[in-house]
C-alpha cells in the first residue's frame, strides 16, 4: 500500500492523480490527515542548527562545503569541512 506523506502529501492535485491510479489499477493510498502533511523545513532547519552548534564557534566563517546526503547522526566538524 503506498502512503504519501510530508508536504507532498498536502498536494490536492497530486492525492487526486493517485486515486485515479489506484482505482483504475486496483490499489489503496494511505494519506495522512492534513494537519500531518506538512514541510520539513522546521526539521532540515532545526538538524542544521544543531550541526552548527556541534562546531563550535567559527574560525574564520559559516561557509561549509554541500552534501546533500549527509548522515545526521554525524557531527564531526572536520566531515563537515569536506
Amino acid at each position: 500500500m503506498p502512503v504519501v506523506a510530508g508536504g507532498v502529501g498536502a498536494n490536492l492535485r497530486l492525492r487526486a492523480l493517485l486515486d485515479d491510479a489506484a482505482a483504475r489499477d486496483g490499489f489503496s493510498v494511505f494519506y495522512p490527515a492534513m494537519e500531518f502533511c506538512t514541510d520539513n523545513g522546521a526539521m532540515i532547519a532545526l538538524a542544521g542548527a544543531m550541526r552548527l552548534q556541534a562546531m563550535g564557534p567559527p574560525e574564520k566563517s559559516y561557509r561549509f562545503a554541500i552534501h546533500p546526503r549527509w548522515d545526521l547522526a554525524d557531527t564531526d566538524p572536520k566531515e563537515m569541512e569536506r
